[in-house]
């Protein structure tokens, strides 16, 4: 009941914007509604720092925030003509407001639970009791600081109220206190909401009467009639393969479309989105991977980029420190609470996801640059129950081994042919393990990735189908390395037989106890 009445609110609650052309996209636009942001030379909340940049460096920054809709501080800062903290200084010194650092700051001032303490990093707002007053600590993001002003503006008691924080410092603080709860989340709120559709630790009654039922009925049948119930299991097999071969040929058989790319939405009219990748022991790949993010055809201002890092992998924190990044970057330890996997990664990573769609990448991948605007006209285009869009994946080290070459062929197949044949059938999609780009608050809904399961991508693709929703394929490719010789191929392959037997097994659960 609880996946079946999840999927009718999330209709529900899309069904509200069904009549817009672009119903994925709508809730986006409050960030920067009323703002003003559209107009050149309208840019008060950059005149606090007019005296520290040269006029053309100013002047700039003023015409590039009319252009994508967006506050000049933001432009600046993405820029790094000057750091998010010197700016808020600058700016809380002419308001009259002042900078909260959140260091010494007690649990007991913040009077959220800590729950609605995790919800406030990608909101960038966290109240805080101080000598019984309230104040409201912002980092402020979009055009956050213009509203901001012209609330002082129209009656200068209202700074007082409010103080002025970094986004690192106020996602320190969330760290600090929410830790254990953001761990517990990451590693058990699918297996406590939904526990048939997890791959946790099973619980046993659940699962024992089910097989056990199966498993004695089987038993009598071999017993009673050999020749018949081997006759049977034969038939069965023979059943499942030829249903396979008939989807994989009907797949490969169905012309699928693809959204036009000649229509390209304006830089102004794009939301944030959100980048995530989970590395561990990936120093090598770091410089790759952010050149790889940087050269995406989207507005550094308007891009959220994430690193999850494990909480004892020093050497790719200092990896991601040590480069000159060409816009901010994110970076979350994950806690060593739970099991080590990059499911549980991604989904510490996920409440400080501010982007209204989000995209996993993988250390070794290479997005061509228009994926990102690719998926948007894919989410624009495909209704309210669209709720996942995969890019294709390539395999660029073909040359290295015969395994690599064959390992290219197959992801040929699967995402150039086999997917979108689906897609094009709207049938549930095996998602692949990176370039996965989703509508953030339906990843939210459906409770993030099973932490326990390692293929998680494509259990992730189920779900969304078991909860209504569905999944699509856009004509964007990623490229990224295979395995060249056997032993990481084997590695591999075992990993990803065991991910893919562990959904099927829970899902026959589920389909049992239904029954």
């Amino acid at each position: 009941m609880g996946v079946q009445a999840a999927a009718a609110i999330g209709r529900a609650r899309a069904s509200r914007g069904a009549h817009t052309a672009s119903p994925s996209i709508d809730p986006w636009t409050a960030e920067f509604a009323d703002s003003g942001a559209g107009r050149a030379g309208g840019c008060p909340e950059i005149d606090c720092v007019r005296s520290l940049l040269a006029a053309d460096v100013i002047d700039d920054a003023e015409h590039r925030a009319a252009a994508l809709g967006v506050g000049a501080d933001r432009v600046l800062i993405a820029a790094g003509r000057l750091s998010e903290e010197t700016y808020l200084r600058a700016l809380g010194d002419a308001l009259g407001v002042e900078f909260e650092p959140l260091d010494g700051i007690p649990r007991g001032q913040c009077p959220l639970n800590d729950e609605r303490l995790i919800e406030s990093a990608a909101a960038g707002m966290l109240p805080l009791a101080v000598d019984d007053d309230l104040y409201l600590v912002v980092a402020p993001r979009g055009a956050a600081a213009r509203r901001i002003l012209r609330l002082i503006e129209e009656n200068p008691a209202r700074a007082r109220r409010f103080r002025f924080t970094s986004a690192e410092r106020l996602n320190r603080f969330v760290l600090r206190y929410g830790d254990k709860v953001i761990a517990a989340r990451a590693a058990g709120e699918l297996k406590q909401k939904w526990p048939m559709l997890s791959a946790g630790p099973p619980r046993w009654l659940g699962n024992i009467v089910p097989v056990a039922i199966v498993g004695l009925l089987s038993f009598a049948a071999v017993v009673l009639a050999p020749a018949a119930a081997t006759l049977a299991f034969e038939v069965m097999l023979a059943a499942l393969f030829l249903a396979w071969l008939g989807l994989r040929l009907t797949g490969a058989f169905i012309d699928s479309t693809a959204c036009d790319p000649a229509r390209r939405l304006t830089d102004e009219s794009l939301p944030v989105y959100t980048v995530i990748s989970a590395l561990y022991r990936e120093a090598a790949s770091v410089d790759g991977l952010l050149t790889a993010i940087e050269r995406l055809d989207y507005p550094a201002e308007k891009l959220d980029v994430i690193i999850a890092v494990e909480a004892d992998d020093r050497e790719t924190r200092a990896a991601i420190a040590a480069r000159n990044n060409r816009m901010p970057v994110v970076v979350i330890p994950v806690p060593t609470q739970g099991p080590r996997t990059k499911p549980k990664a991604l989904n510490v990573a996920l409440p400080f996801a501010r982007g209204t769609f989000t995209v996993i990448y993988d250390a070794e991948d290479r997005p061509e640059p228009n994926q990102l605007r690719y998926a948007l006209q894919a989410f624009r285009a495909g209704g309210y129950d669209l709720a996942c869009v995969q890019a294709r994946l390539c395999i660029d080290n073909s040359a290295d081994s015969w395994l690599a070459r064959l390992f290219t062929a197959e992801y040929a197949g699967q995402f150039d042919v086999f997917l979108p044949g689906l897609a094009a059938l709207r049938l549930p999609l095996p998602l692949g393990g990176s370039s996965n780009h989703f509508y953030t608050a339906i990843l939210r809904e459906v409770g993030g990735w099973d932490p326990y399961n390692v293929t998680e991508d494509a259990d992730l693709g189920m779900r969304l189908a078991r909860f209504g929703y569905r999944s699509d394929m856009i004509d964007s490719t990623t490229y990224e390395e295979a395995p060249a010789h056997f032993g990481p191929w084997l590695r591999q392959r075992t990993r990803w037989f065991k991910g893919w037997i562990r959904p099927v097994n829970g899902y026959f659960h589920l389909t049992i106890a239904t029954v």
